[in-house]
């Protein structure tokens, strides 16, 4: 029943409540989201079954702020959580023809047996040509018993819209890496020390619906099929769909 509660809390304050692009004038969204799995850097974090998630943005100037709430489904990955909210603030600016921008992000587990709460900050830049938006970027996570020491994620994507067409097409490739301290916490966020994930997707944006499909994967299987989170749920190559409603 309290887990129950807790859920209920989390997706109400993230159906209410705080996150918009970091250049926007005292603006706000709320986003709600279906997909067939919570993915993150090619791990499934709802145990390769359907979640549902709401954003909250907000901005001001150049500051914004934003909470997001997605189910788990009893996620082993994260100690049968329930669910996760993300909270983070940030900023950006230009430089030039250059998007910069830093952000800090909290991740709070709903449920989760045990301590599995951890932080982690990164920055990015973003440089648009033409239907060309291409990003590069890393995110960093400081040493953390909840995480087994500490984590780097190196990352680079590219978006295009198809010419003539209501199509975009995505592309993401990054690279985690880090010390270890607890080699069990490691695996959450990075089975087998270090791992490639990648992603190929396509998107038809119409009003205020957006519908996606994507191809996600990771090395973790090819590297080191020992790893206990090398299954086929988990990080082996699959599709994705989701369906994203914005207000």
């Amino acid at each position: 029943m309290i887990r129950r509660v807790r859920l209920a809390g989390v997706l109400g304050a993230a159906s209410c409540g705080l996150i918009t692009p970091a250049f926007a004038q005292d603006a706000g969204s709320v986003t709600l989201e279906v997909m067939s799995e919570e993915e993150r850097r090619g791990l499934s974090w709802s145990e390769g079954r359907a979640a549902l998630a709401g954003d909250l943005r907000v901005s001001r100037g150049r500051l914004d702020a934003s909470a997001r709430a997605v189910t788990l489904r009893n996620s082993v990955r994260h100690g049968g959580a329930d669910a996760v909210v993300d909270l983070s603030v940030g900023t950006g600016w230009d430089l030039g023809a250059v998007q910069i921008r830093t952000d800090a992000t909290g991740h709070a587990f709903a449920g989760a047996r045990g301590r599995m709460d951890y932080v982690e900050a990164g920055v990015s830049a973003s440089y648009a040509y033409g239907p060309l938006y291409a990003t590069l970027g890393v995110i960093g996570a400081p040493s953390q018993r909840a995480i087994g020491g500490s984590n780097v994620h190196v990352y680079t994507t590219a978006n295009a819209g198809i010419p003539g067409t209501p199509l975009t097409m995505l592309a993401e490739i990054g690279h985690s890496s880090g010390s270890v301290s607890d080699p069990v916490r490691a695996e959450r966020l990075r089975p087998s020390g270090s791992y490639t994930n990648w992603r190929l997707g396509l998107e038809h944006r119409r009003n205020r619906m957006t519908i996606g499909v994507d191809y996600v994967g990771t090395d973790i299987s090819r590297t080191n099929p020992e790893s206990r989170s090398a299954d086929r749920r988990s990080d082996a190559d699959r599709i994705i769909g989701r369906v994203q409603l914005s207000f």
